[in-house]
């Protein structure tokens, strides 16, 4: 290969790597959620996350779960990267290991859960919005009392 060929090979590289488009950075934030008061040391606990009202506390419709195993101790933290936006958690701990949320006959559960600003519902499930809380920068903290 002549140095002519090489001079514009490289040169022609150097071109189409300037007009590529520069990688794109992400919008997800540093997010720490901080779970305490567990009621088994050893139980799953699984945290869904939501974005939706629509979606909330729907099967299935979560942006995605964390199943933790709390490794006998009865808080932990977990760190996630969430969009920035509005965003929901509600977190149950499986007490007898079975992969789901036990209920009693009219279908309130029976195993500890939680939700995201420590809303306790009294009469209904809560609504997106009781539960909600904003992503808009990094550091933020979730911090979630999981009670029986």
């Amino acid at each position: 290969m002549s140095v002519l060929s090489s001079v514009s090979l490289l040169v022609g590289t150097c071109l189409l790597g300037a007009a590529a488009p520069a990688p794109r950075v992400s919008d997800n934030q540093p997010v720490t959620v901080v779970v305490t008061s567990l009621v088994s040391t050893t139980s799953t606990v699984k945290l869904f996350f939501y974005n939706t009202r629509e979606g909330f506390l729907k099967s299935g419709k979560w942006v995605f779960s964390k199943s933790v195993k709390p490794g006998g101790k009865s808080e932990f933290t977990l760190p996630v990267e969430l969009p920035k936006g509005e965003w929901a958690v509600a977190i149950t701990q499986d007490l007898n290991n079975n992969g789901k949320i036990d209920k009693n006959f009219i279908g309130i559960p029976t195993e500890p859960y939680a939700f995201s600003n420590n809303f306790r519902p009294k009469v209904a499930a809560p609504v997106f919005d009781d539960c909600k809380f904003t992503v808009d920068g990094p550091g933020k903290v979730v911090s979630i009392v999981l009670k029986n």
